[in-house]
């Protein structure tokens, strides 16, 4: 295998992984946001506050976006191995 070819794997490996999480870890960014927004404002610091909300938007998040990212995933892997999708 060539250089130019393991790098270009390696781009578009890595170019998978970023799409394919930043759904959820956007949802996660914003509900953070909010939370330390409404910390802020409320005066309310307690360190704990923002993980479960947190845990369970991306959970929710997950569940939502699985089968896009099944898709998205399944399409990268048919053109690694080079087949045709069923």
């Amino acid at each position: 295998m060539e250089l130019d070819a393991a790098l270009s794997l390696g781009r578009n490996a890595f170019w998978m992984a970023l799409i394919s999480s930043a759904p959820i870890l956007l949802i996660g960014l914003v509900v953070g946001l909010a939370i330390s927004l409404f910390q802020a404002v409320t005066q309310l610091q307690e360190q704990t506050l923002t993980f479960v909300p947190k845990i369970a938007a991306m959970v929710v998040a997950a569940a939502l976006f699985i089968p896009w990212i099944a898709d998205q995933m399944i399409g990268y892997a048919v053109e690694m191995l080079g087949g045709t999708p069923w």
